[in-house]
This record gives structure tokens, C-alpha cells and sequence, in this order.
């Protein structure tokens, strides 16, 4: 699975990246994003990119209460476009989660590790996701996502057998509109990636400073070279 991610880059690089024109307002930026928390998302809307704000945790049109949506920050690519949570968004409301990078917690000895797992070339990335305008029972209308997760690739599979679909910048277009989305769903290029342990402090999502992506004393990265 994928349960937090870090967003740190400068609006000007996210804007570039995604084609963004004109005002972006703000990014919901944070070193140790958590389901529940505010995350930014690409949607196309009249062809063009657009950035929003939606809320991490998946609630479909029939659910009663955004605390269903900690079951479903995750969509697996294998199901995603079967599941009857997930079909109508799948068919209609893709995007991407804009990202830098992702954690992950290795088993080791009944212990769980912590990872940071990002591109090599320090760009942000998008990863493969769904969104759903969930009305309350009060009428209020939020915004609220998931992101699809497949196998792992070389250098996540030491980790975690999961790891989000990260799409390449050629493929975030199709993604957005493209009739074969389900043919993206496909674990990252391992040579593109780079993983390290870090430190504990990432472990609780109220800790939330540069610290948490930064690599563990003499630690070596995982899959590359560091």
C-alpha cells in the first residue's frame, strides 16, 4: 500500500511539470502526508491541467461519512476499474497526486523500518489516482481521493510488495484522458527510483518536518547508487 507521501517542491516546478497557467493558488504541501489530510491533485478540465485540493481517503457517492474513506486511500490496479467503489471514478475522474517522494516500512525482525523511496533525479511525480465530489448527509460537497497502487518494482520490492503507480511524464496525459488508462498501471522504471532508510520521526504523521526524508546515518540506498 501507499500511506504517506511527502510534497515539498516550490509551486513554480510543480506548475512546469504539470502545465499549469495562470494562478495555481495555493499547494497543499507536507513532509509526512497522512490519510485525512489535504493533498493536491491534476484534473483536466476543459483541457487543460488543473490543480485542486482533495481530501486523502476515497468516499463513493453512497457513503455516509468521510471516515469510510481510511478504507480506501488505496485502489489496487488490478481491480480498480471492476470494483463498484472505484468504476464510475475510474471511468470519469482520474488524476494525479502530485508527490516527491513516498515511505514505506520494511519488516525486519518484527520491527517495522521506515524507507523514503523517490525519483533519482529529484523531480516531483504524479502518481495514478481517483477522485469522487462526495455530498454529507448535510449537503456539503467535498473532494476526496485515492491512489492506485501495483506490484513493486526492483527497488521497492525489498521493502513492500505494493508501491503507488508513478507515471512518467509522457503518460500522465493519457492517464488524465486517454480511453486505455488501464494499461498504465504499471510498476515505475526501478532504474528511474532511489530508496534509503530514515529515521523513526516519520513513523507518527504529527511529526512533520524535513527530517523525515532525511537519509539514516551511514545508510546505504537501496536498488542504486547513492
Amino acid at each position: 500500500m501507499c500511506g504517506r507521501f511527502e510534497l515539498h517542491s516550490a509551486f513554480e516546478i510543480i506548475a512546469r511539470l504539470f502545465g499549469l497557467s495562470g494562478n495555481i493558488g495555493m499547494v497543499p504541501t507536507g513532509y509526512n502526508i497522512a490519510p485525512g489530510q489535504d493533498v493536491a491533485i491534476i484534473v483536466k478540465v476543459g483541457g487543460k491541467n488543473e490543480l485542486a485540493v482533495c481530501r486523502w481517503g476515497f468516499v463513493p457517492s453512497w457513503g455516509k461519512d468521510l471516515k469510510e474513506g481510511y478504507k480506501m486511500i488505496n485502489a489496487r490496479a488490478e481491480t480498480v476499474a471492476e470494483k463498484p467503489s472505484f468504476q464510475q471514478a475510474f471511468s470519469r475522474h482520474r488524476c494525479l497526486v502530485v508527490a516527491d517522494g513516498f515511505y514505506e516500512w520494511k519488516n525486519e525482525g518484527g520491527k517495522k523500518r521506515p524507507f523514503y523511496i523517490h525519483r533519482r533525479d529529484g523531480k516531483p511525480f504524479g502518481m495514478a489516482g481517483l477522485y469522487n465530489l462526495w455530498t454529507s448527509p448535510e449537503g456539503t460537497q467535498v473532494c476526496t481521493g485515492t491512489i492506485i497502487t501495483t506490484e513493486a518494482n526492483d527497488v521497492v520490492a525489498p521493502i513492500h510488495n505494493r508501491m503507488p503507480v508513478m507515471l512518467e511524464k509522457h503518460d500522465m496525459a493519457a492517464w488524465l484522458e486517454g480511453a486505455d488508462a488501464a494499461a498504465l498501471l504499471r510498476p515505475f522504471p526501478a532504474k528511474l527510483l532511489r530508496a534509503y532508510p530514515v529515521s523513526t520521526v516519520v513513523n507518527s504523521s504529527r511529526n512533520e518536518t524535513p527530517d523525515c526524508f532525511a537519509p539514516a546515518g551511514g545508510e546505504k540506498a537501496v536498488g542504486t547508487l547513492i
